[in-house]
């Protein structure tokens, strides 16, 4: 999921701008309500040109309230110091919501343009107020006297999440030292943005085209063959063939049933090596966004970054994230080398003495292995997944838990009519939120999925509610002919857990908008999106929408067993790929001073030091590694893990009382979503759960004890 903070100058990689043109003010939708339905952004309105007026108007009208609480000549108080700042940047709230965000589904060489010009304005912004020595005086004396204001638990909380926020964002930075930390949050800012763009050019630069002959005669399902040769039509110099890409829809049913093993090492290398030593090389990124993030951890008193990111943190501090992370990887790695020497004995009996498995034959001698001895058909499970009834079985699941429905309305303002689908969110007949949902790729969009909010709700400064407007984006298979979108069991988690993001903005019922819906720590935040995949692998629940795209008949008993018995496999493989990647983002983030990195180097000594065995990469290598390098996961990637603990527990408390929808432990639950980051989150978690969480029900699900 994507994420903001306060602070534009510490971490908001994602930010982006430039001038291209100038209508006036009173012509920039940005400037004016935008009179549509609750206030959602008039995109068909908005221009290019719209953007650098309307963010240079948003600074220059917060640096104006900053100024006018700075030369307040009353004491300091709660309101007109704490809530004063906390509203200080409406418009560029307002402008930053709407582009940063389409900046991920709508992009192009002018939104690029845009980007590069605007993160070195954006980053000098978020510093001249972060900086800013008398407002951050102001802050400390109400902060000093907070216990004795009669504050409420929110305000008190704002008033403390304020001025930690100023802290970590170097309002005590020594003066002398002030210049450089700006200079180095600027250079970050602008490392970051170019490592996304090199990643999305360099996935999409990669087509593997074959001719009919070769695509039909590789093992590829009808599906598969359909959707390849549907991308082939997309472009005249390809029509008539087939293409396969980097995108995951594409690449990984490649990955596990092509039977041409030169074809499946050609699409491993194409997807392993991107942006590594090609013309959208990200090595010497990487270590110059590492090494700045040593030098500004050292200037804000930290020993490594990891220290300072996780100071914020339930982790707190390096050591129990890697405690946490060794207690699975030891028991995932002795799986998956049980998993290897199984293929093994297979790619010996296919290919004869001397052939050793490699990284490009995982996928397809594990998809192969489950078939033999599951009988378990990845195609034939999709048939029962389609992408209408999977969505609607999440949007069920929130009805029974929390009494919400979704009703889509074609007549609100949409950014891309067609693609995307807008929904009213209600309650008792009221609108507590709008949600925009996008599921298939295309070339000016990011790959992956993510939920984001365009505003996320809070009550204005007269205390009126502001509704949040949620986007949840992903990139399934597109549908083919009559075959609609049809998912894997695991991209059907996905969607779950989107949508678990998802809820986390909608159900959030908080005053202040730093401290609503998901801004929560890193590793907090993925408790409400991964609780929802327990139930949507529940045997139970699935079969409320796993149902036949053609028949609809309901996924039978007999795939359902099939499901159930297979639901460990493979997770050797699955759990040491992804602690390898949450353990090379911590050894990263670890230097405890500046040095020259060798990418490749680095990364082979680490992994090969805490034993992942070759025939494994991990999860993401460095140079495509987005979430560490540009998307705010820095020394923060063990927190899918962590809270996997937290979501693990939880659901388990549902499954313990014999009711999967149980509603008082519903509602505790909904309380949990609603709070945002107003208390503590591990108070939130106790409150719901009555007790501390056990690593027990994460390690027996997956299979590991």
């Amino acid at each position: 999921m994507n994420k903001s903070t306060k602070f534009l100058a510490v971490g908001f990689a994602a930010m982006t701008l430039m001038a291209t043109g100038c209508k006036k003010n009173m012509e920039n939708p940005f400037l004016s309500e935008w009179g549509t339905p609750y206030e959602i952004p008039d995109f068909e309105k908005i221009q290019s040109e719209h953007y650098m007026p309307a963010f240079e108007e948003g600074m220059k009208q917060q640096i104006e309230a900053i100024e006018a609480i700075v030369n307040n000549a009353e004491e300091p108080t709660f309101e007109n110091t704490i809530v004063a700042y906390e509203y200080s940047g409406e418009l560029l709230n307002k402008v930053s919501g709407v582009f940063f965000n389409l900046s991920s589904v709508e992009r192009n060489d002018e939104i690029e343009q845009i980007e590069a010009a605007i993160i070195p304005l954006l980053s000098s912004h978020g510093d001249n107020i972060a900086l800013n020595a008398k407002l951050f005086a102001r802050i400390k004396q109400v902060y000093d006297k907070r216990e004795s204001l009669g504050l409420n638990p929110e305000q008190m909380r704002l008033v403390e999440e304020t001025y930690n926020g100023f802290v970590r964002s170097g309002a005590n930075v020594p003066e002398k030292d002030q210049p450089r930390f700006r200079e180095l949050n600027e250079q970050i800012a602008s490392l970051t943005n170019r490592f996304e763009q090199n990643v999305l050019k360099a996935t999409n630069a990669y087509k593997l085209v074959l001719d009919e002959a070769k695509a039909t005669a590789i093992g590829l399902t009808e599906g598969q063959l359909a959707a390849a040769k549907e991308l082939a039509d997309e472009n005249d110099e390809t029509k008539g063939q087939y293409v396969f890409n980097l995108q995951m829809p594409s690449w990984e049913p490649f990955m596990q049933n092509c039977t041409d093993r030169d074809l499946r090492k050609q699409m491993w290398e194409a997807y392993s090596t991107r942006c590594n030593g090609d013309s959208y090389d990200n090595a010497a990124l990487i270590d110059s966004i590492v090494n700045a993030r040593v030098e500004r951890a050292h200037i804000l008193g930290f020993e490594t970054h990891a220290d300072y990111v996780l100071d914020n943190c339930l982790a707190k501090n390096p050591q129990n994230v890697k405690s946490l992370l060794m207690q699975i990887w030891t028991p995932a790695l002795k799986k998956a080398k049980e998993e290897c020497a199984e293929y093994q004995k297979m790619i010996l009996a296919d290919l004869g003495a001397g052939s050793k498995i490699e990284p490009y034959d995982w996928r397809y001698y594990s998809e192969k292995l489950r078939k033999e001895k599951y009988n378990l058909d990845e195609e034939e499970v999709r048939q029962y997944f389609s992408l209408d009834n999977v969505r609607q079985g999440a949007f069920d699941l929130a009805t029974k838990l929390y009494g919400i429905t979704f009703e889509e309305n074609q007549n609100l303002p949409n950014y891309h009519k067609g693609l995307v689908t807008p929904y009213e969110v209600k309650e008792n007949g009221q609108t507590i939120g709008i949600l925009y949902t996008e599921w298939h790729p295309r070339e000016s969009k990011a790959s992956g999925a993510w939920m984001t909010e365009i505003r996320g709700q809070h009550k204005d400064i007269n205390g009126n509610n502001q509704i949040p407007i949620i986007m949840v984006c992903c990139n399934f298979t597109k549908p083919s002919g009559d075959r609609p979108s049809l998912l894997t069991a695991d991209e059907s988690e996905t969607l779950f857990h989107e949508f678990g993001h998802a809820l986390h903005g909608l159900l959030s019922k908080c005053t202040y908008p730093s401290l609503a819906g998901t801004n929560v720590p890193r590793d907090f935040v993925e408790l409400p999106s991964q609780i929802m995949e327990n139930w949507c692998r529940n045997s139970v629940y699935r079969k409320t929408f796993a149902k036949h795209y053609k028949s609809g008949e309901i996924i039978p008993d007999e795939l359902i067993k099939k499901l159930e018995t297979a639901a460990t496999y493979g997770q050797g493989f699955i759990n040491t790929e992804l602690l390898a990647a949450s353990l090379l983002d911590i050894e990263y983030y670890s230097l405890t001073q500046n040095q020259k990195i060798d990418v490749n180097t680095f990364e082979d000594n680490y992994l090969n030091g805490i034993g992942l065995i070759p025939e494994i990469i991990s999860r993401y290598k460095s140079t495509y590694f987005k979430h560490i390098f540009t998307t705010g996961y820095d020394a923060g990637y063990y927190s899918y893990t962590w809270t996997a603990v937290l979501d693990h527990d939880a659901f388990d408390a549902f499954v313990q009382s014999g009711d999967l929808f149980n509603p008082d432990l519903a509602k505790k639950f909904r309380h949990l979503l609603e709070s945002g980051n107003t208390v503590e989150p591990m108070d939130l978690y106790r409150q719901f759960r009555g007790q501390e969480p056990s690593v027990t029900p994460l390690l027996r699900d997956r299979g590991l004890i």
